[in-house]
């Protein structure tokens, strides 16, 4: 399921169908949303990379369509299915990534934490429902979640692009920089699970 690997086999339509399936079917949490767009940028770049060729026409409103069909599709399955649909995985992952969400939900209001929440994994596969479980006004949630949607897909593949444009033989460094774009987009979840803990640790100890 790595990036490189679905931009060969599928192209511009993968893009779609993977992050409609990242921000709006649970099952989807473990796809690689940013390394996917960040890769496809990189192989916007004629002769950047021995990769497959992409278009940047072609790849952004595919990665526009997968992230904003899919948001509103995950808000309705929410406001539909409940937050009994939430709680059928045991995946340990996804339900960490709820109580994430919630606490987004609790600090930011929903306009802030439906726009961050695009930038963390697992977080943005799970407030999609969860603003439908909690009666987030639907007008109000397609209006922050097109933003969001919009900077996250157009942000991420433009950075890609643009370092494949201003890097010579960006090839040889694609698998460590990829890499990294994975490890940068998981450290808001590391450093919120450090948070708890020790918020949890604090209070265990009476303060």
């Amino acid at each position: 399921m790595d990036a490189s690997s679905l931009l060969a086999a599928f192209g511009a339509l993968g893009i779609a169908v993977v992050l409609f399936a990242e921000t709006g079917l649970l099952v989807g949490f473990f796809l690689p949303g940013d390394s996917l767009l960040f890769t496809a940028g990189l192989l916007c770049v004629p002769g950047a990379t021995g990769g497959p060729r992409l278009e940047l026409a072609q790849v952004l409103p595919a990665a526009l369509v997968g992230a904003l069909a899919g948001a509103q599709v995950g808000y309705l399955i929410g406001r539909r299915g409940g937050r009994a649909l939430l709680r059928r995985s045991r995946r340990r992952s996804l339900q960490e990534g709820v109580v994430r969400a919630e606490e987004l939900l609790a600090r930011y209001g929903h306009g802030k934490a439906i726009v961050l929440a695009r930038f963390v994994p697992v977080v943005r596969t799970v407030l999609n429902p969860l603003c439908g479980v909690l009666d987030v006004p639907l007008r109000s949630f397609t209006f922050w979640q097109v933003a969001g949607g919009a900077l996250w897909t157009v942000g991420v593949v433009l950075a890609g692009y643009g370092l494949g444009s201003s890097v010579p033989d960006i090839d040889r460094y694609l698998l460590p920089i990829v890499g990294l774009v994975v490890v940068v987009s998981m450290l808001p979840i590391v450093l919120e699970v450090f948070r708890a803990r020790r918020a949890r640790r604090h209070g265990g100890d009476g303060r």
